[in-house]
């Protein structure tokens, strides 16, 4: 223990930051060691354990989200007469092969000419499309990017309602080639950057507009580091998803008379085909190791329309307190304003999120909780997550945290003599989150070390 004392008297006190600490065996539940446990601190993405869990208890690891196109009128001579209807019912996962569908969908029904409006009903979830304290600067980052119940994500990262730009370098001193996933329908580019022999990955430099998508891109790119991808986010995903089913309309050779626009379903409207999302379990596993801060956001506010009838964060976040209960969680230490951890007026002990570590390993699904935790060291991107190239050797499955000042780290760890903790270490006040990082990391491996922790929580 006098090491462990040591290293916090060293390294974690003299830099003028803030460490919260809280260490439990895993099979008594009791406190092997706290350092200001109980005080609230920002816990960053370490909040999205909270979001997990109260998704995983109320929802369902097999519940899925359902989309669905339904249809007001009737065929007429080859054509159809009425409106279309795209339901959204908050599945993160929808790419354009998903939009595809739909679309063909109609098509097999003999549709070739619709004379109404194609209607986008994303009306499951309210209309506001960020958290109350996200910054107007994150807006233009995947991770802070609008939250709808009818959403588009670029690939199988399902990082919502974003464009993957994909980055190639070419001859020195041109400008590099850019392509632009799902599409770039709407989208202006203002290409100011330059192929060098080499460059860091952060000399490249890609901005939005604030409130138009209109990207400029600047700095450089190296041939010897080769293609990046950017994830950025849309400015009105409603008028993106648009443009998305117009293309797709287009494609199989269906005829619009109408418009795309946003609105809600009649009642008496025919439900005429309807898709499932993954189920919970795997859609836990991006959210988790990649830290996606939008499927984050949606979550709560399903948990928000499913426990209230109301797709709201303000529901949601209600939700989020309701499920902590049975695990006997103090609500009166937490403040919770979102479903990611974005907000730096998030604030939990790590006294807290040890307690619900601890008593969710009794739950039916703990396994797939724990299988959506990153796993340090391993190259598998949707294994290692956030935490592949970080900890190697050491047997650890953790969510990792970071916004300006801080950085967390809370999960299990496995030390030396086979003994499970569960551990959470919540850096706030930091000048620099690398720097946490690295504090976390000495500190796990000093904990792997310490093997006179008895199992039932003791210390010799």
């Amino acid at each position: 223990m006098k090491k462990l004392n040591n290293f916090l008297d060293n390294k974690c006190r003299q830099n003028g930051s803030i460490l919260g600490l809280s260490i439990r065996c895993s099979i008594s539940g009791k406190i092997m060691y706290d350092h200001f446990a109980t005080t609230r601190l920002q816990p960053a993405s370490n909040l999205k354990i909270v979001t997990a869990v109260a998704a995983l208890s109320k929802l369902g690891p097999d519940y899925t989200f359902q989309t669905a196109v339904y249809m007001d009128g009737e065929m007429v001579r080859g054509g159809y007469q009425g409106n279309i209807y795209l339901v959204g019912k908050g599945d993160p996962t929808l790419q354009l092969k998903d939009y595809m569908r739909f679309v063909t969908s109609l098509k097999e029904k003999g549709i070739r000419r619709i004379s109404g409006d194609f209607i986008l009903d994303d009306s499951w979830y309210d209309d506001i499309r960020w958290s109350q304290d996200l910054i107007w600067k994150d807006q233009q980052y995947a991770y802070g990017s609008e939250v709808s119940a009818l959403s588009l994500a670029p690939d199988t990262d399902y990082d919502t309602n974003s464009i993957k730009f994909i980055v190639k370098p070419e001859q020195i001193g041109a400008s590099p080639t850019v392509e632009i996933i799902p599409h770039a329908e709407g989208i202006t580019i203002t290409n100011k950057a330059i192929t060098t022999a080499e460059a860091d990955e952060e000399e490249l430099i890609i901005h939005r507009h604030h409130d138009k998508n209109q990207f400029i891109i600047s700095g450089k790119i190296g041939i010897k580091e080769g293609k990046q991808e950017v994830y950025m986010a849309i400015k009105d995903i409603e008028i993106y998803i648009a443009k998305t089913v117009k293309r797709m309309l287009e494609k199989v050779g269906i005829v619009l008379k109408g418009k795309i626009k946003r609105g809600k379903t009649p009642v008496d409207a025919e439900c005429i085909y309807q898709q499932a999302s993954p189920p919970l379990s795997k859609i836990v596993v991006p959210f988790m190791k990649q830290s996606n801060n939008g499927i984050g956001e949606m979550l709560t506010k399903e948990l928000g329309r499913i426990t209230f009838g109301d797709g709201t964060w303000e529901a949601g976040i209600a939700a989020l307190k309701e499920a902590l209960v049975p695990y006997c969680i103090r609500l009166d230490t937490l403040q919770l304003r979102d479903g990611s951890g974005i907000s730096a007026a998030n604030f939990i002990p790590a006294e807290e999120l040890t307690r619900l570590l601890f008593e969710i390993q009794k739950e039916k699904w703990f396994p797939d909780f724990l299988n959506s935790l990153p796993k340090a060291g391993e190259e598998d991107r949707m294994v290692g997550g956030t935490l592949r190239h970080r900890m190697k050797g050491l047997d650890v499955r953790a969510k990792t945290g970071t916004i300006e000042g801080v950085s967390t780290l809370s999960g299990y760890l496995t030390n030396l003599n086979g003994n499970q903790l569960i551990f959470s270490i919540l850096f706030n006040h930091l000048l620099d989150e690398d720097k946490g990082k690295d504090l976390e990391d000495e500190l796990i491996a000093l904990l792997a070390e310490i093997t006179n922790w008895s199992t039932d929580g003791s210390s010799s």
